[in-house]
């Protein structure tokens, strides 16, 4: 680590006991909310834009990563809730609109028997053949209505899977990162032992040498 990271790594750790208390408020009480709830959503995005804006004054990618992710799930899921309102509204109409077609076709029916002049018999076919294309057109808006809502379905669970994809993969790379320091450390500590070992026997190495030369000595100054 170089000097100048110091500051920052300081700053990283204050942030971090900073947002402890947020963390607790989001894990025991923002995390039993639905997962579209509009305090939710916002909380979110205000701790996805906290994220981000640390992240980067700090130089800390893993906070920017953090908060994009909750940038992009809480906009993901309030579309799909705008959608989906949209979508209710939208079925809603259609229906009201498909009963009042087929409640006004009803009438004509009932009352064109009664009619006697072709004048107004014709007028009241034609005022049936109208209400029967509204109710198409009624049962169309009903269908696209529909598919509208199936397809925010489809939006909205996909939005949730792919939050919940980032965060396996934050947790993943978190995990890989872990893993990598301490075989880091692990290999330096083998390499420590390993030099250790071949000093020692260096060392056990000269004393024999130097025993062997004494014992040498030794000898000739006895011949003598």
């Amino acid at each position: 680590m170089k000097i100048t990271d110091v500051p920052f790594a300081v700053l990283r750790v204050q942030y971090e006991l900073a947002r402890f208390p947020l963390q607790m408020i989001e894990d025991r009480v923002v995390a039993r909310l639905d997962s579209d709830a509009p305090a939710r959503l916002l909380y979110e995005r205000s701790m996805g834009k906290l994220d981000l804006m640390v992240g980067g004054a700090l130089g800390a990618p893993d906070l920017e990563r953090r908060g994009s992710a909750l940038l992009q799930r809480s906009d993901a899921l309030a579309r799909a809730a705008t959608l989906d309102e949209a979508a209710d509204r939208a079925e809603a109409q259609a229906d009201e609109e498909l009963d009042e077609a087929r409640a006004a076709a009803a009438q004509v029916r009932e009352e064109a028997p009664a009619e006697k002049e072709e004048a107004v018999k014709q007028a009241r076919v034609a005022a049936a053949h109208q209400k029967v294309a509204a109710i198409k057109d009624a049962e169309e808006r009903e269908r696209a209505a529909k598919k509208q809502a199936d397809n925010v379905a489809a939006q909205r669970k996909e939005a949730v899977e792919s939050a919940e994809q980032q965060q396996k993969d934050r947790i993943r790379a978190s995990e890989r990162s872990a893993e990598a320091v301490a075989q880091a450390k692990a290999s330096d500590a083998a390499d420590k032992r390993s030099d250790a070992a071949s000093k020692i026997a260096q060392a056990d190495r000269a004393e024999q040498l130097a025993d062997v030369e004494k014992q040498r000595r030794q000898s000739e100054s006895d011949d003598a």
